[in-house]
């Protein structure tokens, strides 16, 4: 238990620490996506091959972007089971240089794309809500508490909307959702 906890907090110091640490936007994640729980990893598998259609590039370590302009970040937080990293990446999500934050929980309760949405803000966040069950909760925010949201398990359509928000400052990404839209016409 105690390795456990030191982990987090070592962790929760550490997105505080990117957060300070003044890095280039260009060299950071755009986007960012988290889970309650390595189970919900099947149902988020749709955003990872979203974000790889439109030519996005995982970023596994804050200091080394990878290759490609436009990246993701993967994490696993709870809003039951570790709270404080929950709140951690939330906060810290715009001085780390998120630009959206797609968010995934199943189970009836389904809290953390809610309370990642109420810390992160005013960064959008895109509720996944894993399972049917989860649905209710993911879009029951209150008014002035906003969270975007798709239907259950459609986390490609949640990268789609995530990439959405980037296209309004990106022409690259702008022109690759058009080019994927295109495709799905004809």
């Amino acid at each position: 238990m105690t390795t456990n906890t030191t982990t987090v907090t070592q962790l929760c110091r550490r997105l505080y620490d990117e957060a300070d640490s003044d890095a280039d936007q260009a060299t950071t994640p755009d986007v960012g996506v988290v889970m309650g729980s390595d189970s919900d990893l099947d149902a988020m598998q749709g955003a990872f091959d979203a974000f790889e259609e439109l030519g996005f590039d995982e970023q596994t370590a804050f200091h080394d972007p990878p290759d490609g302009r436009f990246s993701y970040e993967t994490y696993v937080v709870s809003a039951h089971r570790t709270p404080e990293l929950m709140r951690a990446y939330g906060q810290a999500a715009t001085g780390r240089g998120l630009d959206v934050i797609v968010a995934g929980a199943g189970g009836k309760a389904a809290d953390l794309p809610n309370v990642t949405a109420s810390f992160a803000y005013p960064v959008p966040v895109v509720g996944v809500p894993v399972q049917e069950k989860s649905v209710d909760s993911v879009l029951g925010m209150p008014t002035g508490a906003p969270l975007v949201a798709v239907d259950a398990g459609k986390s490609f359509n949640a990268a789609l909307s995530a990439v959405q928000v980037l296209a309004r400052e990106h022409e690259p990404l702008r022109e690759r959702l058009v080019e994927y839209h295109d495709g799905l016409q004809g």
